[in-house]
């Protein structure tokens, strides 16, 4: 494949707009569908290389690498199953969307019996990195596919972790996102435990800073919280329906039913589509 591939993007939410624009950025002709053609009009008109495309099938056509992001498993199965017959014969499909080990399995067997080469990859990261091409890629499959697809991982993300050869990536991607998810909320309490301390939230942070304990992604988010800025990176409904394909695979723990209980409350209070720093709107309810 040479850098400058032509690529369908399956999905135009916020994570697939970002990637797409990314990729049209860095010199891939880009083919944009979504199951709603308005949205993938409006993000192709202020993207460089990418079009919009109203049908599926003819999105797929002719492309070196079709990256499908799109809600869950079923998503996939359903748009895939319409567009896999209109694949290249040496076009690789990128399943980079979060579906559980399970979904997984099933999409790589649709694959394979239609003679395609796939990869599961979910990311780590989310549209900022994507925008700026420092997405963390979770790749299991084999590594001649991945020979195959590595222009496109290497715009899109700064690493690219081989995992395993089945659906290992899908798996690692729930674990991933259950410590997100838990270190979210935990950001949250902490911050209300300075409050009743009498503690300010930038030492609190300069502490963290100072030694090991820091962790990037949650330090960004104690800005957003105090902010009550909740644009969405990471929407609260996309860490539930994780946390739930988690718990298909294993009993929660007593933490993550926590979690988990405070994802609902969150969603509940209409913040579903807000970035997963709502979690903090007990402490900050939103103006």
């Amino acid at each position: 494949m040479s850098h400058a591939s032509t690529v369908a993007v399956l999905g135009a939410g916020a994570l697939g707009a970002a990637m797409a624009t990314r990729l049209g950025d860095t010199g891939h002709e880009v083919r944009l569908w979504n199951r709603t053609e308005e949205r993938a009009r409006a993000v192709a008109e202020h993207a460089a290389g990418v079009m919009a495309v109203g049908e599926v099938g003819d999105a797929v056509s002719g492309a070196s690498v079709v990256l499908t992001v799109l809600r869950d498993g079923d998503a996939v199965a359903d748009v895939m199953s319409d567009a896999i017959d209109r694949l290249d014969n040496d076009a690789v499909w990128v399943q980079a969307s979060t579906v559980g080990p399970q979904s997984a399995g099933a999409l790589a067997a649709l694959a394979r019996d239609h003679g395609v080469a796939y990869l599961d990859a979910p990311v780590s990261g989310s549209t900022a990195p994507a925008l700026q091409g420092k997405l963390v890629w979770l790749v299991a499959g084999p590594e001649d596919v991945i020979a195959r697809a590595r222009p496109l991982l290497d715009d899109l993300g700064s690493s690219v972790l081989h995992v395993g050869t089945g659906v290992e990536g899908s798996a690692v991607k729930l674990a991933v996102n259950a410590w997100m998810a838990a270190s979210t909320v935990a950001m949250s309490d902490v911050l209300a435990l300075c409050d009743a301390l009498g503690v300010e939230h930038a030492t609190f942070v300069r502490v963290l800073e100072a030694g090991p304990l820091a962790m990037p992604y949650e330090l960004q988010k104690v800005g957003l919280m105090d902010d009550s800025s909740y644009a969405p990176g990471f929407a609260v409904q996309l860490a539930l329906k994780d946390i739930e394909l988690a718990e298909a695979a294993a009993a929660p723990s007593p933490l993550l039913q926590v979690v988990r209980d405070r994802l609902e409350a969150t969603v509940a209070a209409g913040h579903d589509n807000d970035d997963l720093a709502a979690v903090d709107y007990l402490r900050r309810p939103s103006s």
